[in-house]
């Protein structure tokens, strides 16, 4: 077993090294060369995912769209398995299209390399997702790790076996010595060593087990402990594989050695979905013979003996078990008939984490909560899935009140959903929670309320209407004022998205007056920024006081999502005034305020406005960037324009126009191909403001003035160290005549004749 933590760059970095598989290693590095799809399989314990990481970060140059790690481990639903993937690829969700559609147009033309981890329990979904990336794309490599294949033409599959006596031997002594230290391979201890590794039968995740209880056992008395484990399996089941029987003795020997307290944790434990925090395992597995106060020493040891593994960074720490040690843990709490009672304050805990970003959303503390929401998403998936998901309710229909409760959950949600980019696990969610609980409360208003703003998000403006229609009867019918208001505005955004501004700006004073009358300031604030917006772009001469009295209250609370929503609309109507300047501070200020949001929609469409402002300035190519960059955040998304703008088709028009003109057909196409380059809403941002090393965005270095693709500038950057063609094949991990052809290209587009130019012009560079 080996702890890690998470990498923005899509995987994790391991805590301790890693030992032998130099075959299996090399195997691997050659498969994802020439293959689209690889596929480990293996026994449970084996070593699987270890293998596939330390191979896909070996690999990583090849892949200069990331490395991308997909843990499917926690997920039980098949639906669920492209959401989970997108998730993973920071594939925001916002528009209509199906998520396979979304995660097809993200990784189309990129170069990268995914990582799907713990197939076996979801192989049709997970064949199926394989089976339409792999279709759709020329360039994605597939690295999967599985008990069983997935049964696709061209899958190349590795069985990984367990280590030979002289790697196993080397694992136990490394692991060893790092709890014990001092400890080294002995010709006195060699022979016991070699029969505890042998015992073990060579699996990775038995021998960490076994190491972490060498801290305080000699060898000897290990074997002779795990031999009576080995005597009690074969009586018990001789059915079972032998290398089953091995890792579940060694399970079992852990268990054993665990105090009350220790395996009280580890059995709690197994409730949390991927990755948990200290403060999660404090609250939902204290009490009843577990004092909070004690949870973190005993989680420490749990650590120390290999049952826990570090999931986080120093900043954000988190932890988490692998999935054998899990459903191991599982299955006691279970027996221990504490299963329901754990997943109800599993469920309990992250709704009131999610309700904390709900009620906290409208601050400083946005791009914070929506990162938390991001990092427990599996959590907060299986808080859904309570309590159909436990054992012991599988066949029992949810009482009323976990009823109640999942409609709560769904809307607590709200922006994690909208602004976390989920929006159809969202829909699928909130619909789920309404039909299953059907009565007339103020938890069905508020969840009808949170599905209409998710159905207008995503441009489903008959979905929208028919929820809040319901919520409207039912808030008069409660007598709710509060969520009266909110339908107020509600209907307001309905008719901004429409093309329907008088009414758009009626609906929004009445719910800044109904917000104001109730005391609620926040409410208030929220409809005054929707109310500017509406004014502003039907060209109210009272906009601009509008604008700015709910641009200082907004910014009072230190608010960015929605001011960063107005701010762009006070860029425009300062660039249809001809304020340059301030066009593009307002404009740029707005995405500046999106950073940490994965809202690429928010930001196609500013980068689509600075489109219009840097061609009124005469930076026709800059201009064409920006058009190639926003329409390519917008194909990604499955939109074409912007929601309630009536001017948006014909400023686009004319702006893609005056930059054709300037620029010509090729100049025009080349500088579209450029801005749609720039990889990502963050990418976009960090190119609009400056801070990108080139002129186009990491995604676009250097191709906006030569032409050269990422993977060309690769090869020019190799040839410039000197390297062959051969060489440099082995490098990316390319056949010799790939090579070859790229070398060619680059020869062709720069207009050179031998090796020694590409190299001088790749230094002065």
């Amino acid at each position: 077993m080996t702890s890690v933590t998470r990498e923005l760059g899509g995987l994790p970095a391991p805590f301790t090294s890693f030992v032998g598989r130099r075959q299996e290693m090399a195997d691997v590095r050659r498969l994802l060369g020439s293959s689209r799809l690889v596929t480990l399989t293996g026994a449970g314990g084996v070593g699987k995912t270890r293998l596939a990481l330390q191979a896909a970060a070996a690999s990583a140059r090849a892949f200069p769209a990331g490395v991308w790690l997909v843990d499917l481990a926690p997920v039980r639903d098949p639906a669920l398995v492209a959401d989970t993937a997108a998730v993973a690829l920071g594939v925001a969700d916002q528009g209509t299209r199906p998520v396979v559609e979304l995660l097809v147009a993200r990784v189309s033309g990129r170069r990268l390399l995914m990582v799907l981890d713990n197939c076996e329990h979801l192989v049709e979904a997970c064949a199926q997702l394989v089976q339409s990336l792999l279709s759709a794309t020329s360039e994605v490599r597939i690295l999967a790790t599985s008990r069983e294949t997935l049964q696709l033409t061209g899958e190349h599959v590795i069985a990984v076996a367990p280590l030979p006596q002289e790697e196993a031997t080397e694992l136990l002594v490394q692991r060893t010595a790092a709890v014990r230290p001092g400890f080294q391979l002995t010709e006195t201890n060699r022979a016991a060593i070699s029969r505890l590794c042998e015992a073990l039968d060579g699996l990775p995740l038995a021998i960490e087990l076994a190491a972490s209880r060498l801290r305080t056992l000699a060898v000897e008395p290990a074997i002779e402990r795990l031999d009576d484990r080995f005597a009690l399996l074969t009586a018990g089941s001789r059915a079972a594989r032998p290398h089953q029987r091995t890792l579940r003795a060694a399970v079992d020997w852990s268990w054993e050695l665990c105090g009350p307290a220790e395996r009280l944790l580890w059995s709690r434990l197994s409730v949390f979905a991927g990755s948990f925090t200290l403060e999660a395992a404090e609250d939902v597995c204290a009490g009843e013979g577990l004092p909070a106060d004690e949870v973190l020493d005993v989680l420490d040891r749990l650590v120390a003996q290999s049952l826990v593994e570090h999931a986080g960074t120093e900043l954000r720490p988190r932890y988490r078990q692998l999935e054998t040690i899990r459903q191991y843990g599982r299955e006691h709490l279970t027996h221990a008939g504490e299963e329901r009672r754990l997943r109800q304050r599993h469920r309990d805990f992250f709704h009131a984490l999610a309700e904390d970003c709900y009620q906290s959303w409208f601050g400083p503390r946005q791009a914070d909560l929506v990162a938390g929401l991001r990092a427990d998403h599996s959590n907060l998936i299986a808080a859904l899935e309570y309590p159909q998901s436990t054992a012991a309710d599988t066949t029992r229909p949810p009482s009323a009140e976990d009823r109640q409760a999942a409609l709560a959950l769904a809307s607590a949600q709200l922006y994690h959903w909208i602004a976390g980019g989920c929006l159809s696990e969202g829909r699928r969610y909130l619909e789920r929670a309404l039909a299953a609980a059907p009565e007339p409360t103020s938890a069905r208003t508020r969840a009808l309320l949170v599905a209409t703003q998710v159905a207008y998000t995503r441009a489903d403006l008959v979905a929208a209407r028919l929820f809040l229609e319901e919520a409207e009867e039912l808030a008069a019918r409660l007598g709710d004022a509060a969520s009266d208001a909110q339908a107020q505005g509600h209907r307001g955004e309905l008719a901004l998205h429409e093309g329907r501004m008088k009414e758009a700006v009626s609906f929004f004073e009445q719910a800044v007056a109904a917000h104001g009358a109730l005391g609620d300031r926040t409410g208030e604030i929220i409809w005054q920024c929707a109310l500017a917006i509406a004014l502003t772009l039907s060209g109210d001469p009272n906009a601009p006081d509008a604008g700015t009295r709910a641009l200082a209250a907004a910014e009072g609370l230190g608010e960015r999502w929605t001011r960063a929503r107005l701010l762009m609309v006070l860029g425009r109507r300062a660039w249809e005034r001809g304020e340059q300047p301030e066009a593009e501070e307002r404009t740029l200020s707005a995405l500046k305020a999106l950073r940490g949001f994965s809202d690429g929609i928010g930001v196609a469409h500013m980068a689509e406005q600075l489109a219009w402002i840097t061609a009124s300035a005469g930076d026709h190519q800059r201009a064409g960037r920006f058009l190639g960059a926003a329409r390519a955040l917008r194909e990604d998304a499955g939109i074409t324009g912007a929601a309630g703008d009536p001017h948006h088709k014909e400023f686009h028009a004319q702006c893609a126009a005056q930059v054709h003109h300037a620029l010509g057909p090729a100049g025009y196409e080349k500088a579209l191909a450029a801005g749609a380059a720039i990889d990502g809403a963050e990418q976009l941002i960090a190119y609009a403001l400056g801070t990108t090393d080139s002129g186009a965005g990491p995604g676009a270095s250097r191709a906006d003035t030569t032409g050269l693709t990422r993977r060309e500038e690769e090869v020019v950057a190799l040839v410039a160290r000197g390297m062959t063609n051969r060489r440099i094949a082995a490098e990316l991990v390319l056949s010799p005549r790939t090579v070859d052809n790229h070398v060619n290209r680059i020869l062709t587009k720069l207009g050179f004749s031998s090796r020694a130019e590409i190299a001088a012009w790749w230094a002065a560079r």
